[in-house]
């Protein structure tokens, strides 16, 4: 998890929340949220919450009694979290997934949104994840399906990289790896999940302008840093390249774009 803590810090978790979030999280968070029986859960616990999104439909959609342990492994993105969501009755905690600090059997419920393609060992993430769950209890996760399902993320990406050092650097791909369904389904079977359900969910992704979209995409995803690395004047020259291709392509405003996610719900 040490990759998606370095990744997510200084600006980024500003933009990230106030452009990508509403443009590419806010609608399956909401997916999320109404595949959860609140009825079930005592004790839930969310993994990766960075800047709070789907934490707040998990405090609306459960119990007021429901304990709501929100973690992540970036202070940044939880800073903002924090801020976002006082006196929610939620938990926060800096936790790293591979090594989650609960008993066994002490957790009706985990929630994972577009976290666990980050991690060094996903294998080791599910075991825990299992580890905790009490007999019966859940677990939802999102990861992002392949690039070329992804529109705007992808032509960012075909932009960003005459302007990266080849080869690129694996933040590249990184959020776009983790979604072959037959994988993920053995890797769970593996640490003892039985009941597997594994889809592919399309959404629209919208912004309101096409400037937005790329001021978000530029400075609040995982290739900032590389590119400032690279040279920081060559922001401002990709965000202009990138605005002028998104309008181009979704509209300028709004600017309206597919996007694909593998959701994931299995029982322990």
């Amino acid at each position: 998890m040490t990759d998606h803590n370095s990744i997510f810090t200084g600006s980024i978790p500003e933009h990230y929340d106030h452009y990508l979030g509403p443009m590419f999280f806010e609608p399956y968070a909401i997916e999320v949220a109404k595949r959860i029986d609140p009825s079930k859960v005592d004790v839930a616990l969310e993994i990766g919450c960075g800047t709070g999104r789907v934490t707040r439909h998990l405090r609306k959609v459960l119990a007021k009694h429901t304990k709501l342990i929100a973690s992540d492994i970036s202070p940044d993105m939880m800073l903002l979290a924090k801020e976002h969501l006082k006196d929610q009755h939620i938990e926060w905690a800096i936790i790293n997934a591979q090594q989650l600090p609960f008993d066994d059997g002490s957790i009706d419920l985990v929630v994972c949104c577009f976290a666990y393609m980050f991690l060094e060992d996903k294998a080791q993430a599910f075991a825990e994840a299992y580890r905790v769950l009490k007999p019966g209890g859940m677990l939802i996760f999102t990861t992002w399906d392949k690039l070329e399902y992804n529109e705007a993320s992808n032509v960012f990406r075909h932009i960003a990289k005459p302007y990266l050092p080849d080869p690129v650097p694996p933040s590249f791909r990184l959020p776009f790896i983790f979604n072959d369904h037959y994988v993920i389904k053995e890797m769970l079977e593996t640490v003892g999940f039985f009941t597997i359900k594994i889809e592919s969910v399309e959404k629209k992704s919208i912004c309101h302008s096409a400037h937005e979209a790329a001021i978000g995409l530029a400075r609040g995803g995982s290739l900032y840093h590389e590119i400032m690395k690279s040279n920081p004047q060559w922001i401002e020259e990709i965000c202009e390249k990138l605005e002028t291709e998104l309008a181009h392509q979704f509209g300028d405003s709004p600017m309206v774009a597919s996007m694909r996610a593998v959701v994931c719900e299995t029982i322990k």
